[in-house]
C-alpha cells in the first residue's frame, strides 16, 4: 500500500497513482498472469519393425543326474560322467568361456510310505541324488545335433532349455528401427491427411527395444540311452518398437 499523508503534495500524490495504475496494467497483460498462448497441435504414433533372420548361436543346458546308496558313490559316479561330457564339449568347439556351472546339488533320497490306518507317513533314506549341470553356448549351429548326440553317448541324461540366438543383433536392430520408423511415417501422414492437416516437424522418439526373442525348444532326457529329437533352429525376431510425435501444421 501506498502511504498517503495529509501533507503531501498534489503534484507527488498524482505521480504515485500513475505508477500504481501502470504496474498493475502489466501484470494483468503479463503471460504470468493471462497464459492464453495457444498449444501446437500435434499428432502421436506407435509402430513397429520386426526383423527375422538365422540364428548364429545356441545355448544349452546340459548336465548328469546320478544315484547312489551313499553321496560318495552318488558323486563319484556323477563327476566321472560329466567330466567326459565336458571334455566331449570342448572337443566340438565350445570355448571354455561359453561354459559356466549352472547347477550343482547333493541331496538325500527318501521312500516314503503311507499307513493309513495308523494315521502316519514314514520316510526311508535310500540313498543321495547328485546333480551336476552347465550352460553352454554353441556357436557353431551346424554341430548342435553332434554335440547332442555325444552329451547323451557319454552319461548326460538331463539336457533342458535350448534356445536360439544371435552373437550381434546390431545389424538386425538397426534394420528394425528403419522399418518402424517407416511405418510411423506412413500411418501419421494417413491421419494427418485425414484430419485436413500436414506434418510438421518432429517433435520427439522414443523407442523400446523387444530383440532379439531367442527361440526356445523344450527338450529333456531323463535316460542315458534316450535318442535326442530333431531340433530345428528356425528364425530369431528382432523386434523394435517407436513411439514418434509430430507438430501438425
Amino acid at each position: 500500500m501506498i502511504p498517503f499523508h495529509s501533507n503531501s503534495s498534489p503534484t507527488r500524490f498524482a505521480a504515485l497513482t500513475a505508477a500504481l495504475v501502470l504496474t498493475l496494467g502489466s501484470l494483468l497483460a503479463s503471460p504470468a498472469m493471462a497464459d492464453d498462448k495457444e498449444q501446437p497441435r500435434t499428432i502421436s504414433i506407435t509402430a513397429e519393425g520386426v526383423v527375422e533372420s538365422a540364428p548364429d548361436l545356441v545355448e544349452i543346458t546340459a548336465g548328469v543326474v546320478s544315484e547312489g546308496k551313499t553321496a560318495k558313490a552318488a558323486l563319484k559316479e556323477n563327476t566321472e560322467r560329466m567330466t567326459k561330457v565336458v571334455a566331449a564339449m570342448k572337443k566340438n568347439g565350445v570355448a571354455p568361456k561359453d561354459l559356466q556351472t549352472s547347477t550343482f546339488s547333493v541331496q538325500p533320497v527318501y521312500q516314503t510310505h503311507h499307513k493309513p490306518e495308523e494315521g502316519r507317513t514314514t520316510r526311508k533314506l535310500t540313498g543321495y541324488e547328485v546333480v551336476n549341470q552347465v550352460h553352454l553356448t554353441v556357436r557353431e549351429v551346424g554341430k548342435l545335433g553332434t554335440i547332442l548326440d555325444e552329451l547323451v553317448s557319454l552319461g548326460a541324461n538331463k539336457i533342458d532349455d535350448i534356445s536360439f540366438g544371435l552373437d550381434d543383433p546390431t545389424e538386425q536392430k538397426n534394420e528394425a528401427r528403419k522399418q518402424a520408423m517407416k511405418a510411423a511415417i506412413a500411418k501419421a501422414e494417413l491421419y494427418a491427411k485425414a484430419a485436413g492437416a500436414k506434418l510438421g516437424k518432429v517433435m520427439s522418439i522414443s523407442e523400446n527395444d523387444y530383440g532379439p526373442m531367442p527361440k526356445r525348444s523344450a527338450m529333456r532326457m531323463e535316460a542315458a540311452d534316450a535318442a535326442p529329437a530333431p531340433i530345428e533352429g528356425g528364425t530369431t525376431a528382432t523386434s523394435i518398437q517407436l513411439n514418434v510425435t509430430w507438430e501438425l501444421e
